[in-house]
């Protein structure tokens, strides 16, 4: 690839990652409101129906019926159960705090991947990039504030939510060696839609027109949102991806404004930015030297 190509290839990678963040946090309102009325099983039932038919359709298009087929379908049903496990914590999370407080502290979870790496793939990481993740995890607490008396156990949730969508990057990365992009599409959503239909009649309420409208666009967000980052990775190195991961933050501090009338305090704000710039310093270093 010419060096003009590879130019425009990273600057399209970039651009669709920014569209996924965007479409993420924007299917994290659509959910975050949907909460008021349906059960976060109701919610999440339909998107991974709509995950699955679109993971279908990927996999089918891209290589015919065997892309139906996994080389490592432990690996993907432990994949995919990391992933349904955190987008119900999530969705729960977002139904008891403001977008802007649980995507503060979910912006650690760059940082986790960096530190998982090293046991999970063998990576090495020097002194500076530890100091980072250290960094990190202390604006973490100075976003939960533990031992004050306006602690909330509740801000709990999204750091466990991070903690298995670094886990569900990692088992990403080992699983590519062996499957397709499009056959793990395919699996995150066909497990996650085979649990939650054993359960999801329990939970049911039947919504109105409108309601079926936004559970669906969530749906289709959420769905679309993860092709965007697959599609984001293949464009560019994941290395140069990293820093627009904290889009989404932003974005979701604006509609949660906007749409909630909710903002982070001063506190919240500190250890996020604290947590921003060590995520930022981390990719830098491991940039330089590359």
């Amino acid at each position: 690839m010419s060096l003009s190509l590879e130019k425009k290839s990273t600057m399209a990678g970039i651009l669709v990652m920014v569209i996924g963040m965007i479409t993420l946090a924007s299917t994290d309102a659509i959910s975050k409101y949907l909460t008021i009325t349906f059960a976060v099983v109701q919610i999440l039932w339909i998107r991974f129906f709509i995950f699955a038919g679109v993971g279908f359709l990927a996999a089918v298009r891209a290589h015919g019926i065997a892309g139906l087929q996994t080389k490592r379908p432990v690996a993907q049903i432990f994949r995919a159960s990391m992933l349904l496990s955190a987008n119900f914590l999530a969705v729960y999370t977002l139904s008891l705090m403001s977008l802007a407080d649980a995507h503060a502290i979910l912006a650690i979870a760059p940082l986790l991947v960096t530190a998982a790496s090293v046991p999970l793939l063998g990576e090495l990481i020097g002194v500076r990039r530890w100091m980072a993740v250290g960094a990190g995890f202390i604006g973490v607490l100075i976003i939960l504030r533990p031992g004050l008396s306006i602690f909330d156990p509740v801000a709990l949730l999204p750091l466990a939510v991070a903690v298995l969508f670094a886990g569900y990057n990692i088992l990403t990365k080992i699983i590519s060696r062996d499957d397709t992009n499009e056959t793990t599409l395919f699996y995150t959503g066909l497990v996650g839609l085979i649990f939650l239909s054993t359960i999801g009649p329990f939970f049911w309420v039947s919504p109105s027109l409108s309601d079926w409208a936004w559970l669906i666009l969530a749906g289709i967000g959420g769905s679309f949102a993860h092709i965007f980052i697959i599609t984001a990775l293949h464009l560019a190195p994941a290395s140069t991806l990293q820093p627009f991961n904290y889009v989404m933050l932003v974005w979701a501090t604006i509609l949660g404004f906007l749409i909630f009338n909710d903002f982070p305090d001063t506190l919240t704000v500190v250890g996020a930015s604290v947590i921003v710039a060590s995520g930022l310093y981390a990719w830098n270093r491991e940039r330089m030297l590359k």
